[in-house]
């Protein structure tokens, strides 16, 4: 099975174990990969991570983007500011498949504090694998007309 390949950009307060992880997965399933923060060499706190991976995200530069800090929650706060991102911080397969699903969220969230790098793949693959439900789009679509 073919899978689609899209430009991405991950983002964190802190150059973790969790972040290169990610980095690597989101690579080895071919996907183009730039970063921002720490792990790029940056020194960026957490919303200015979140707000230049949101930026790249409502721009169209990068499809998707995952984040993270420590919680998760700052990031989170930090991206969904920007007009067009819908961030998701989801702590399990289930909530990442259900923020795709009936949100469209376009940035997954992730907490360096709590996310092991198993979980973290299994979002990374139920992310690519869930499309919105078009009965959501009315909903989704509200929440740009703030």
């Amino acid at each position: 099975m073919d899978r689609q390949q899209y430009d991405v950009i991950v983002g964190s307060d802190e150059d973790t174990h969790l972040v290169r992880e990610v980095v690597r997965l989101l690579e080895e399933q071919g996907h183009r990969v730039s970063v921002v923060g720490p792990a790029a060499g940056e020194e960026l706190h957490w919303g200015q991570v979140g707000r230049a991976v949101a930026d790249a995200v409502a721009s169209g530069t990068a499809s998707h983007g995952f984040l993270m800090c420590w919680t998760g929650t700052g990031v989170s706060m930090a991206a969904n500011r920007v007009t067009g991102v819908r961030a998701a911080l989801c702590l399990d397969v289930g909530t990442a498949e259900g923020a795709r699903k009936w949100n469209d969220a376009n940035i997954l969230v992730m907490s360096n504090r709590t996310t092991t790098p198993a979980v973290a793949a299994e979002m990374l693959g139920v992310w690519f694998r869930t499309e919105m439900d078009p009965e959501e789009a009315a909903a989704i679509a509200s929440l740009d007309s703030r």
